[in-house]
C-alpha cells in the first residue's frame, strides 16, 4: 500500500508500520521503492514473532502447546536482518533498538527524501 500511495502522491512522504512478519510476505517492495525512488520510510516492528497468530490462538481459548508447534510462531533462528535485506533491495537502512534511536532515525529518514527502513527490535512477545 506504501508503494501505491508513494505513487498517488509523490510531493508526500509515506510512512508504512509493518510487523516483520508481514514484512517477510512483502519484503520485494523495498525493490520498487528504490527502483522508483520512492519517498517511502518503512519502520518494522521486529519482535521474532508471528505475534498476530499467537493473539488470534488466544481468542479461540487455545495456544501452541509443546516446543515444536510455539517454533511455527517464532521467527528467530535465524533472525531475519531486515537492515541488511533492505540495503541489498538498494534502500539505505538502519536497526535500533531504543526509543530514542528510533526517534532519531526516523528524523533523519524523513529529512532525506527517497526511500528508508528502519529496522526497529522489540522484545520478543509472548502470551499471557
Amino acid at each position: 500500500m506504501a508503494v501505491g500511495a508513494a505513487i498517488a502522491a509523490p510531493h508526500r512522504p509515506v510512512i508504512a508500520l509493518q510487523s516483520d512478519g508481514s514484512a517477510a510476505y512483502t519484503i520485494s517492495a523495498l525493490w520498487t521503492m528504490a527502483r522508483e525512488q520512492l519517498d517511502v520510510t518503512v519502520v518494522i516492528l521486529n519482535n521474532h514473532a508471528y505475534a498476530i497468530l499467537q493473539l488470534e490462538l488466544l481468542r479461540v481459548g487455545t495456544h501452541a502447546e509443546g516446543d515444536r508447534s510455539r517454533s511455527l510462531l517464532d521467527l528467530s533462528r535465524p533472525d531475519i536482518d531486515f537492515a541488511s535485506i533492505a540495503q541489498g533491495f538498494g534502500v539505505p537502512a538502519t536497526r535500533v533498538g531504543t526509543a530514542e534511536e528510533l526517534a532519531e532515525q526516523f528524523r533523519a529518514a524523513l529529512a532525506k527524501p527517497g526511500p528508508h527502513l528502519i529496522d526497529a527490535a522489540l522484545p520478543t512477545w509472548s502470551p499471557g
